[in-house]
């Protein structure tokens, strides 16, 4: 929504100063110079870019004009989630995790959280690393470093579509040069015509530039730079699901390990202590209840 927002804002002043000053909107209006400056500037990103990057750049640019997913709640919701995970592991051991982490979609644990399931590297970073924790021979330690290779790895591939928007960006004021250039081509091969007429022609040469840098300063790059901090979203997110898994194979409680993982998430959506303990504590209220039956259950629902 904010990016629309600004998109409007940036736009909105630079048409409502050129009028102020007497400007006429449609010496703005070059459709030429537009397909030379955008065409030229997909035509760069289709050069440079595999299929695969160009997809992800689609859904990024998407997205970025929607809200975050990373609420607040949202890890007040997956840490309540990784408590139960880690608790059910401590009560019954490792082993009766497996039924969960091989089929999540089936695991009434997993499909409790549907935007924590949704998210389907997220489901396979805590699956894949339990998986190997259940089978036993890895070091923590060990695992600790894997997890960091996985997490750079994906880091670096969500980067790319950010690079390659970055660099078409970045070719836009030149791209609006090439076309300032053509038109000026143009403007001297009417050379001895009307006043009116070459005037008309500089002009639209001069608006080659003008866009050039308008859609790399106010449109493009901004994009860019909102894509790459959702990149950098994510991966604060896998990070506090990374220690507060490691913590738990340290030997830490469910609770604590929970905390350790509060504690990593970015302090403007971070929950507060007593936020994530209700959560943490009516997750075991409910399953204590489930235990006692279904009498009991009803009962702490009610309650």
């Amino acid at each position: 929504m904010f990016s629309i927002i600004g998109i409007v804002v940036v736009f909105g002043c630079i048409v409502a100063a050129y009028l102020m000053e007497h400007g006429n909107l449609l010496v703005l209006m070059q459709p030429a110079e537009l397909l030379i400056i955008g065409g030229a500037a997909v035509g760069t990103v289709l050069i440079a870019n595999p299929v695969y990057i160009l997809k992800q750049m689609m859904g990024g640019l998407l997205g970025a004009f929607g809200s975050s997913k990373y609420t607040t709640q949202r890890y007040i919701d997956s840490l309540k989630m990784m408590y139960e995970l880690l608790q059910k592991a401590r009560k019954e051991g490792l082993v009766a995790l497996e039924t969960d982490i091989e089929e999540p979609d089936k695991s009434p644990l997993f499909t409790k959280y549907a935007d924590f399931s949704k998210n389907h590297h997220a489901m396979a970073f805590v699956c894949d690393t339990l998986r190997m924790a259940v089978s036993g021979g890895v070091e923590v330690f060990d695992l600790d470093q894997m997890l960091e290779a996985d997490m750079e790895v994906h880091h670096h591939g969500a980067s790319e579509p950010v690079t390659a928007l970055a660099t078409m960006a970045d070719s836009l004021p030149g791209l609006g040069i090439v076309a300032c250039v053509l038109g000026v081509v143009v403007t001297m091969g009417a050379l001895g015509g009307p006043p009116e007429e070459i005037g008309k022609k500089v002009a639209a040469a001069l608006v080659g530039t003008f866009l050039g840098i308008l859609l790399c300063y106010g449109l493009v790059g901004p994009l860019a730079a909102r894509i790459g901090k959702t990149v950098e979203e994510e991966h604060a997110f896998l990070m506090v699901l990374r220690v507060t898994m490691i913590a738990f194979l340290k030997g830490v409680a469910p609770i604590m390990a929970v905390e350790i993982g509060r504690r990593t998430v970015p302090g403007h959506v971070r929950p507060s202590f007593a936020a994530v303990e209700q959560a943490c504590r009516g997750a075991k209220d409910s399953a204590a209840a489930s235990d006692a039956g279904p009498d009991a259950a009803a009962a702490a629902a009610a309650g």
